[in-house]
Parts: structure tokens; C-alpha cells; sequence
């Protein structure tokens, strides 16, 4: 029997069309509002979160997620993604704004949401999903070292002028600054993560990132604690809304940012994908690939077009999206909605957030990324997917997060291919 072809315009279809030709009433819009505003309040503290530590103000984080979560859940082929920024970016993005600059960083945006819609019109969302499980693991750990490193000045409430890329020479430098070590600042982070793991063992569904950072910076405040905030380092702090521009895309400066957009698009595609497939098992439903390739695309574009920075699809949001009952992406536009309400109303309080309340949230974000018993479970299947989890990990961590994925796929290949049967003697 001859296999059926995929239906094109079912292929590329976005799930909003498909949720709402199945028919929407005021039942369904109440359960998504209620998802939409608790995703909000988790997407509000973790957005300024991670475009601090990428070396950005924390209003290029809250723009990413409005315009990124609108674009993902209007356009996207999952029911209940979730998109905006994610940690696993901070490395190449802070990489990025590093050697090029903030209109580096737009550019390579703008062009990797190029490449995703390539991406997806092509149909290789199927061929990304094959990466192997033992190198998504290593990766993400690779990634969670690394973003802990990089929150450790402040953590503990280190004075450091200049903090390298490199781990290695992070980790010096860090060591070099011990003697500035602030008590207060990493009592508070430590504070702060105690609330967040606390609210999520007595009450999973309450906003423990939100809690923290509020008790937190009202007990900075009150008891005048000598810690850094972001109005000591961002002076002006305004929910301005930013008029829309084309990014700097002249030959010369595209060619200079083809590998940091590159980079982007594989991440992109590779964290997208497992969160959508994350939300299929939870929600029993399942993503288009395609379609879902081609909205982070058009994401990533949107938020270059406002000022943003990259777009994914976020597998705690939508995890808690869909735990929070969400009956499908009006959710996720709504909870865009509801951040850009936040950024017009709120954006001059976030002032008094201290930068240790911060890294405390972000610390949590690495542990929940390493994925402790599917590591345990991979480790003990073969010593070729043992060893390509740990080199990823560690390539990863140390080198670059291409190389890393590479070498592991390389591995995984070489063990399998050496396991594969032998042929009979003639």
C-alpha cells in the first residue's frame, strides 16, 4: 500500500486556525486567560533575567517575550507553546553583543529567523528531532554549568570589572575577586532560591520566581542592604514601547554575523522542537513541525524589528502553561499580552530588583535544566552514549555549543556504527 502524503496546507497550518475552527467560547477563553496571566507571571522576572545575563537591559527581555510569545503562539503549529527568551541562549547571545554589539546581536536575530522559515518551508523540522537524546542531555547541562557560572559575581556580590566569555577564565577572574565577596548579596540569592524551590513543593501552580523577587527587593529596601540593583546600574528604566526598525544589513556586516545567526537557527530549531514535544506529552496533542519552525522564524524577526533578541519556544512556560489549564495559543497570546501590560505599567519598579534576587532565580533555571534522571538513565545504557553525553557536555561547557553538538552526533554515529551486525563469511 502506497504511503499518503502529509497535506501541505495541513503541514503549515497554525494551530490557532485549527483550535478555533474547532469552536471557541467563553469557557475556553477563561481557561486561557487564566493560563495566559500565569505564565506572565513567571515570563516577567525570567525574561529581565536572561537579558541581564546576557549583557542587555532587562527591557530587551520583556520585549522579546511580548513580541516573540505573540508571533509564537499566533503563528506556530503547537497548541501550547510558549516563546520568548531562554537561558540555553545566553551564552551565544552574550558571545555575540561581545564581539559585535547590540546591532551585531539584532542583525544575527533577523537573520536566524531567516533561516528558521527556510527551515521550515524546507520540511527539516523532522531531521532535527533525530539528534540524539544523550547529546540534547549533554547540551543542556553544558548550557546550565555555564549559566551559573556566569551568574556567580552576582551571587555572591563580586566587584569584577570585566568578566571574560571563556569559562576558564571566568573562573580565574571570579576566584581573583574573592576578596570583594558581599554576605548580603548572597544571602539574598540564597534566600531567593529557597522561596522559589519552596512555592514549588507546597504550591506548584503559584508564581515562585514573582514571590521571590518581590519579597526579596522589598527586604533589600527595608533594611538598606549594600547590594547592587538594577537602578544602580541601569539608570533609566521606562515601559516605552520602541517604534519598529530594520536592522543594519549591509553584505560586509551580514557575512560577520552568518555564524552567530547560524548558531541561533540550530538552537532555535533544536529547543523549540523539544519543547513542543515536551508540550505534546503533556497535553496529549500533537505539533507540526514545520509550521512550528516557520513561526519561531517569523518570531525571531519580529523581535529583531523592535529591538529583541532571540526567540524560542520555552519548555517551562509552556509546561506551565499547560499545567495551568490552557485550552490552546490564545493562551500564549494573552500571556503576551499581559507582559506588555506589565512593561507599559511597571517597567520604573524594576529598579529596586536586586541583581543577587536575579542570579538566585537564573541558578534555579540551570539545576531545573539539568535533567539529573535522564542523565542517570543514559549513562547507564551504553558507554557510546555515556561518553557522547559527557563530551557534549563538556565541549559544550568549554568550547562552543556547535562543536559540542557535532562531536556528540559524531560519536553517537561512530558507536552505533560500530555495533551494527557483522555480515556473514562467505
Amino acid at each position: 500500500m502506497n504511503e499518503v502524503a502529509p497535506d501541505p496546507a495541513r503541514t503549515f497550518k497554525p494551530k490557532l486556525i485549527s483550535v478555533l475552527k474547532e469552536g471557541y467560547g467563553l469557557n475556553a477563553f477563561g481557561k486561557d486567560a487564566l493560563a495566559g496571566a500565569t505564565v506572565a507571571v513567571v515570563a516577567l522576572p525570567l525574561s529581565m533575567a536572561i537579558a541581564i545575563a546576557c549583557g542587555l537591559p532587562p527591557e530587551k527581555g520583556l520585549i522579546t517575550a511580548i513580541v516573540g510569545g505573540l508571533i509564537v503562539s499566533a503563528t506556530g503549529g503547537s497548541r501550547y507553546q510558549i516563546g520568548g527568551p531562554a537561558g540555553a541562549f545566553i551564552v551565544p547571545v552574550a558571545g555575540t553583543v561581545l564581539a559585535h554589539g547590540v546591532a551585531g546581536l539584532i542583525t544575527a536575530t533577523f537573520l536566524s529567523g531567516i533561516f528558521l522559515v527556510l527551515a521550515g518551508a524546507l520540511r527539516l523540522g523532522r531531521f532535527v528531532r533525530l539528534i540524539p537524546k544523550a547529546v540534547v542531555l549533554g547540551f543542556s547541562a553544558g548550557i546550565a554549568i555555564i549559566i551559573a557560572a556566569s551568574q556567580l559575581h552576582d551571587f555572591l556580590g563580586l566587584q569584577i570589572s570585566h568578566e571574560p566569555a571563556e569559562l576558564a577564565e571566568k573562573i580565574r577572574t571570579l576566584i581573583s575577586a574573592r576578596a570583594s565577596f558581599n554576605p548580603a548579596a548572597c544571602a539574598l540569592a540564597i534566600a531567593t532560591m529557597a522561596v522559589i524551590l519552596l512555592a514549588r513543593r507546597w504550591k506548584p501552580a503559584f508564581p515562585g520566581m514573582l514571590l521571590a523577587i518581590v519579597v526579596t527587593s522589598l527586604a533589600a529596601e527595608h533594611f538598606h542592604l549594600p547590594i547592587e540593583t538594577l537602578g544602580d546600574r541601569f539608570s533609566t528604566l521606562k515601559g516605552v514601547w520602541p517604534a519598529p526598525s530594520l536592522p543594519q544589513l549591509d553584505p560586509a556586516f551580514i557575512m560577520k554575523l552568518l555564524p552567530a545567526a547560524a548558531s541561533f537557527a540550530l538552537l532555535g530549531a533544536i529547543e523549540s522542537l523539544l519543547s513542543a514535544t515536551v508540550g505534546d506529552t503533556m497535553g496529549g496533542r500533537q505539533h507540526r513541525p514545520e509550521a512550528e519552525l516557520v513561526a519561531q522564524g517569523l518570531a525571531n524577526m519580529g523581535a529583531a524589528l523592535f529591538g529583541g533578541f532571540c526567540v524560542t519556544g520555552t519548555i517551562a512556560r509552556t509546561a506551565t502553561n499547560i499545567r495551568a489549564g490552557a485550552h490552546g495559543p490564545i493562551a500564549g497570546i494573552l500571556h503576551a499580552i499581559f507582559v506588555l501590560i506589565a512593561f507599559l505599567a511597571l517597567m520604573p519598579l524594576a529598579a529596586h530588583i536586586p541583581f543577587a534576587a536575579l542570579a538566585g532565580v537564573l541558578m534555579v533555571v540551570a539545576w531545573g535544566m539539568i535533567e539529573r534522571h535522564e542523565i542517570a538513565s543514559v549513562a547507564k545504557s551504553s558507554f557510546g552514549q555515556a561518553t557522547a553525553m559527557l563530551v557534549t557536555l563538556l565541549v559544550v561547557a568549554w568550547f562552543d555549543l556547535t562543536a559540542g553538538i557535532a562531536a556528540g552526533c559524531v560519536i553517537v554515529a561512530v558507536s552505533t556504527w560500530t555495533k551494527r551486525p557483522k555480515p556473514p563469511q562467505a
